[in-house]
């Protein structure tokens, strides 16, 4: 089941008619009705509505960019049928935020920026020891994505490159994404520990 706090006043009242947001949003549901998506084929269709209609859905976002709060997880669509599940989320990011290093409890994902640019460092597991290697950084300004398989172990750490602006971004997952696990590495060891998360849901986004 999933769980959200109330969303504040100035959430509710934000026009419902986001044509942009519901674009990219029936994107991402029409992909995933197929249990395994072609994520590169997903990322290639929002992107091209991020760069073709960057001015309406900056005023589509233009409340969320205005209003300073903390990080927050907002439900924009999910589904649930037959053998295929998804959700629809968008990401807002305070100035310099950065989450822990997690990981996306066997989900397929995608995770692309809308507003702003987000630093991605991302760790997979090594074929011969089993044992976390950093698999790169990346650097995802309006319409740049990145994604990963499901069934695959992966985890990132993400941050708002911004020091004065709020960043907003969208993810599609293969399911919910409630419980995950984050990581941190001891110093001496090197070794990363797990510990598990309950993410929440701050509210839906009427679209």
């Amino acid at each position: 089941m999933l769980h959200w706090r109330p969303f504040p006043p100035w959430l509710a009242n934000m026009r419902r008619h986001r044509h942009h947001l519901k674009a990219l949003r029936d994107i991402a549901l029409e992909h995933a009705r197929d249990p395994h998506p072609d994520l590169a084929s997903l990322a290639r269709e929002l992107g091209s509505v991020v760069h073709r209609d960057a001015i309406g859905l900056a005023n589509d976002l233009a409340p969320l960019r205005q209003h300073r709060h903390g990080f927050r997880r907002m439900l924009l669509a999910r589904r649930n049928a037959g053998h295929s599940s998804a959700s629809v989320l968008l990401l807002s990011w305070p100035a310099n935020h950065v989450t822990p290093t997690h990981d996306h409890a066997g989900l397929w994902g995608l995770e692309m920026s809308l507003h702003g640019a987000l630093g991605v460092e991302s760790w997979a597991r090594s074929d011969e020891a089993g044992t976390w290697q950093l698999r790169g950084r990346d650097w995802l300004g309006p319409g740049d994505a990145l994604w990963f398989d499901a069934g695959k172990e992966n985890m990132h750490r993400c941050r708002n490159l911004s020091r004065q602006d709020i960043a907003l971004s969208l993810h599609v997952y293969g399911g919910d994404l409630i419980d995950c696990n984050a990581y941190e590495q001891d110093a001496q060891s090197r070794r990363w520990r797990a510990q598990p998360q309950h993410l929440r849901i701050d509210g839906a986004l009427r679209v």
